[in-house]
């Protein structure tokens, strides 16, 4: 059985995703769960922080004008995506991370940086770490029904970009419904806020689509009709 890729992230995300899917021969329904849309934001003094910090590439793309009050400051990128989206935005000093947010401050730490400026979705976790200042720029909202149409059945698999869309679509499906399914999650806190009940969990190795595409393929190997 050809597995299909269930596409859950917004645009223009869920189409970028489409297409490295397609050029590993994934075939993919692209249905995403969110729109993302900027939020108004007051910058505040560049002169109070160390460093930026970017845990999504919406962060860049969504930031607007206020970004340029902190292009001379380092940004810390979770994801090669999100640092092209700085890169495009106009900064320079960028530190990408291959892990997740946690292990970015962690890196910023050893940097020397103690006073962080985390640019962030409404939906983001906040980090339990001191000196990190979180100022909302994006949010993401829920789309009416949308999995409307969408088939899902042992052939699928669905990428989870976040933990937010991972519990949007638990709570989607019933029980019947995620016992058929495969998941492939971009982190392990992805994969914990899915919950149970799924035919097969698996965990991107860093925050990418490379590496979640990579754990797709994966999924592959799992008969969707065994026990």
């Amino acid at each position: 059985m050809t597995a299909r890729l269930l596409i859950l992230r917004p645009q223009p995300g869920a189409d970028a995703t489409a297409a490295r899917a397609a050029a590993l021969g994934f075939g993919s329904v692209v249905a995403p769960l969110f729109t993302v849309a900027p939020v108004r934001w007051a910058a505040p003094d560049p002169a109070a922080f160390d460093a930026v910090m970017m845990t999504s590439a919406n962060a860049a793309r969504l930031g607007g004008a206020a970004l340029a009050t902190y292009l001379a400051l380092p940004l810390y990128a979770v994801g090669a995506a999100t640092a092209a989206a700085a890169r495009d935005a106009g900064f320079v000093d960028i530190r990408t991370g291959d892990r997740d947010a946690a292990a970015l401050v962690e890196r910023a730490a050893r940097d020397g940086v103690s006073r962080l400026l985390h640019l962030a979705g409404a939906d983001h976790i906040a980090l339990d770490a001191p000196g990190i200042s979180r100022i909302i720029v994006y949010a993401a909202v829920e789309r009416a029904d949308p999995l409307a149409g969408v088939v899902i059945d042992a052939a699928t698999i669905a990428l989870l970009h976040s933990p937010r869309a991972a519990a949007v679509l638990a709570a989607l499906l019933p029980p019947e419904a995620r016992s058929r399914l495969r998941i492939a999650a971009i982190s392990a806190a992805t994969a914990r806020a899915a919950g149970d009940g799924w035919r097969a969990v698996a965990v991107a190795g860093s925050p990418a689509d490379p590496a979640l595409l990579a754990a797709a393929a994966g999924l592959c190997d799992v008969n969707p009709d065994s026990e």
